[in-house]
Order: C-alpha cells, then sequence, then structure tokens
C-alpha cells in the first residue's frame, strides 16, 4: 500500500515537472526524492513517469493515478480539521432528549447559546420518558437528557444533575371560578377533577402531584379521560377538568385555558439533566450552558 508521503512527493513531482524542482520545493535530497518515486512505481506495478533530458513526463498510467490522488491531501486535511472540531465540541451531532413535561420551547434559549457555541454542531432532539431517559443514556444512545424529577430507575452509569425548582400551577377552564384567583392552593383542590393521571408507581410529574395532594390528606378525583402527557391541557380546554403542571408547560397556552399558581411551599417540581460518567464534549457542553442559564 502506497504511503501518503509518497503521493505526497509524486504529486509534487508531477505538478512541477521535474525531480529537481519537487526536491526543492519538498526541501529533501534528490536522492531520497528519487527513491521514494521508484519505490512507489514498484509498489505499482507501472511506471508513472517518462524521464526526459529537461525534466519528466506523466505516463498515460501515470496521469490517471494523479487523477485519482489528487484529492487525497485535501481530503485528510479536511478530515483532521473535522476531527479537531468534534474534539473540541465544535461539530458533530447532540442527541438530546426531554420529558412531555419539559416543552421543548423551553429549552430554546439554551439551543440557541449551544448552536451559537457550536456552530457547525447538529441538534438531534426527541422526547422521551423520564424513566426511559435514564436507560437511552446510560446504553450510548443518546448524550444527554432533561426529565423531571422522580425517577424510580438508577442505572450507576449515569449522574444527575439537579437544576433549579419551578412553581407549580393549575390548568383549568377560564370560565372556571378559579380561573379569576391570583393562587389557589393544593387543599382547595380536593373536590376537583384531574385530568392529569395519578399514581405513585411511576415517578415525573404524576408522582409530584399525586404526593402533594396526599400530604393534604386526599387522593385526587380522577376524570373519565386522562393523559399524562401534554395532551391533558387539550382535556382541560375541552372542560374535563384539571391539571396541575410545572411553570414550564404555562408557556403551551392553550385557547380556553387559565393558569394559576399554587401558593404551597412545596408545590413545586425539580428537573435535573442526565449525563454519562463520561459525557460527550458536546453532552457536557449543553449541560454547563443549562447550568449557567438556570
Amino acid at each position: 500500500m502506497p504511503s501518503f508521503r509518497q503521493i505526497h512527493y509524486f504529486l509534487a513531482v508531477a505538478d512541477l515537472g521535474g525531480f529537481t524542482q519537487a526536491a526543492a520545493g519538498l526541501f529533501i535530497a534528490q536522492s531520497a526524492l528519487s527513491r521514494q518515486i521508484a519505490q512507489l512505481e514498484e509498489e505499482l506495478g507501472f511506471a508513472l513517469f517518462e524521464r526526459e533530458p529537461r525534466g519528466v513526463r506523466l505516463t498515460p498510467a501515470g496521469a490517471v493515478y494523479r487523477d485519482r490522488v489528487a484529492t487525497i491531501p485535501k481530503t485528510l486535511a479536511a478530515a483532521a480539521e473535522e476531527g479537531q472540531q468534534l474534539a473540541r465540541g465544535e461539530s458533530g451531532v447532540l442527541r438530546l432528549l426531554h420529558s412531555s413535561t419539559i416543552p421543548a420551547t423551553s429549552l430554546m434559549p439554551v439551543l440557541d447559546r449551544f448552536a451559537a457555541a457550536c456552530p457547525k454542531a447538529r441538534i438531534d432532539l426527541d422526547r422521551a420518558s423520564s424513566e426511559e431517559q435514564v436507560s437511552l443514556v446510560a446504553n450510548g444512545n443518546a448524550d444527554v437528557g432533561v426529565i423531571r424529577l422522580p425517577v424510580l430507575r438508577r442505572d450507576a452509569r449515569v449522574r444527575f444533575v439537579e437544576l433549579q425548582p419551578e412553581r407549580l400551577w393549575v390548568a383549568c377552564p377560564n370560565d372556571h371560578p378559579m380561573a379569576k384567583q391570583a393562587s389557589v392552593t393544593v387543599a382547595s383542590l380536593q373536590e376537583e377533577l384531574f385530568v392529569s393521571a395519578v399514581y405513585r408507581e411511576h415517578g415525573g410529574l404524576a408522582r409530584v402531584v399525586t404526593d402533594l395532594c396526599l400530604k393534604q390528606g386526599f387522593v385526587p378525583k380522577t376524570a373519565r379521560i386522562v393523559s399524562p402527557k401534554t395532551s391533558m391541557l387539550n382535556l382541560v380546554a375541552a372542560k374535563r377538568g384539571i391539571a396541575i403542571v410545572p411553570e414550564r408547560m404555562t408557556t403551551l397556552g392553550g385557547v380556553g385555558i387559565a393558569y394559576v399558581p399554587l401558593s404551597d411551599d412545596d408545590a413545586q417540581s425539580v428537573c435535573a439533566l442526565v449525563l454519562p460518567l463520561q459525557p460527550t464534549v458536546l453532552g457536557q457542553t449543553f449541560a454547563d450552558i443549562q447550568l449557567a442559564v438556570d
């Protein structure tokens, strides 16, 4: 297999039209250059040049070979530059996950800063449950996840970085009596129908809401139609009941929906980043930006 040095020397001779000129340009002895070209011709099994009194001329086979290898130096240089950019975290693909209660719109300020810091990087954004994200990140199928605590699934291959708590709000139909109040308490929701899923077997928002209600001495009454996803807001707009949502979800708005903050001190929810123990450069860059913004 010809070496890159031999190809580099061959192109120099072909471009400059002679061994003397090429040796001077390469800063090597002409005899050393001649040996390298002779070894290359032996390796290939055909002559590259026809020696003439005033220089050399490519053989037909040499001309074809030159056409094929002429782009190799530029290709290798480009590959090295791309590798350096990837190592510096300036390019590549960030595989980012988020849960349904963390709308993509709420991540945009961080993603904009990330895009500015890594202008050649692409972002592959996908949604997965908080529990699923732990496994996906641990198995190397994602670089970082944005989850809502608590999660019941743990994995020694990942670490959790908590973000600042956010206030919980009540989403209710805009003609509901509580829609006109400045704030409400969890206890005041005892007789309301919840369109959000109610269970303690899973983590995330449903676990937080259920625990809040249990602390006030009641189990949330479930509406006939419930959803653990952002579609709960569609049910609120359709006047099927209410839902407790984190502040991030209030940015989704919704026609016919009013948002009222909960005044209880513990009416908060915490998000976290899920990172592998040895994060990718892009994953760590995203995490650093998120923590600086948070």
